[in-house]
């Protein structure tokens, strides 16, 4: 598997990132074969975040079923999210620190490498993340720093209070859920909803101040509609380009769905949402595949995207 040197930070991991917010109700014995399958295929990074499993439900379980030497520890980067709360959002100072004290406990951890603001706060006082920031970093709880779902406006909007680098944005993006991507390949092209910038630009505003942005949902049709891998009756077309495109490269058609992310230049990590240890293993395949422009883009299109 790939990995990389994580721009803004001193972390090199896998491009491929397992993410656990549905390890809720699994067993010690299957967290633990999800972990080891994971660890085994090259992942050395696994996102949490506080909501998961009701409040911090996730963090705790996975350090219930998996415990960690100190030199595995070292070997592995811990993400998690803060902003979340039942019905709302907060990036208040009290809240990002009480949050983080509450995932430390229940990840059995000294430090979390990588925290994330998990969804704007439309309330935010950027000062108060930044004294939050400040005061976690100074610490050690905290290493690194970064946004999910964020649009390059509040991203710049913390930044010019907030002393750490911002280094992560985490969007969704799939091959179908890809406006991220489809909407700059369509630009300018009036009367076409592809063309339509939905998010300000967020993927060159990363690529220019060198935020890694995190892929997540990357099997999904849209917003949780169910994954398009094998769904013959909407994506047709898309399920025999995959299946072909696998075939001459020697992996899954699951691998194929990370290699189309994996391509693009701006170099993404992969989020995997599942707890299906085969599939981490299929994913982790993609990693090292390197797709053709002609392949990539006779995917993108597969997807119903336009080329114009």
């Amino acid at each position: 598997m790939k990995t990389l040197e994580l721009p803004q930070t001193d972390l090199t991991a896998s491009d491929v990132v397992v993410g656990l917010m549905r390890i809720n109700d699994m067993s010690d014995e299957d967290v633990r074969s999800l972990y080891s399958a994971s660890r085994d295929a090259g992942v050395t990074m696994f996102d949490h975040a506080a909501i998961y499993g009701g409040w911090h439900g996730c963090e705790a379980r996975f350090a219930e079923a998996v415990t960690l030497s100190p030199s595995e520890r070292s070997e592995i980067v811990l993400q998690t999210k803060v902003g979340i709360r039942q019905g709302y959002f907060d990036f208040s100072y009290e809240h990002i620190l009480s949050s983080v004290e509450e995932s430390l406990a229940a990840l059995r951890t000294d430090y979390i490498d990588v925290l994330l603001l998990h969804r704007p706060d439309a309330l935010v006082e950027p000062e108060e993340v930044a004294k939050a920031f400040d005061e976690l970093h100074a610490a050690g709880k905290v290493h690194h720093f970064g946004v999910s779902n964020h649009t390059p406006g509040q991203v710049d909007l913390l930044r010019r209070s907030v002393n750490q680098p911002l280094a992560f944005n985490q969007v969704q993006l799939s091959i179908t859920h890809a406006n991220v991507i489809a909407q700059g390949v369509a630009a300018n092209m009036g009367g076409l909803d592809q063309s339509v910038d939905r998010d300000n630009d967020i993927l060159n505003h990363s690529r220019l101040n060198d935020i890694t942005l995190q892929a997540w949902s990357p099997f999904q049709k849209g917003f949780f509609d169910g994954v398009f891998l094998g769904d013959r009756e909407h994506y047709a077309e898309l399920n025999d380009v995959l299946d072909e495109v696998a075939a001459a490269h020697g992996v899954t058609p699951t691998g194929i769905a990370v290699a189309w992310i994996t391509r693009h230049p701006a170099h993404f990590q992969v989020v995997l949402g599942t707890t299906n240890p085969q599939r981490v293993r299929d994913s982790a395949a993609g990693s090292d595949v390197v797709l053709s422009r002609e392949e990539w883009y006779r995917i993108f299109t597969a997807a119903g995207h336009t080329v114009p």
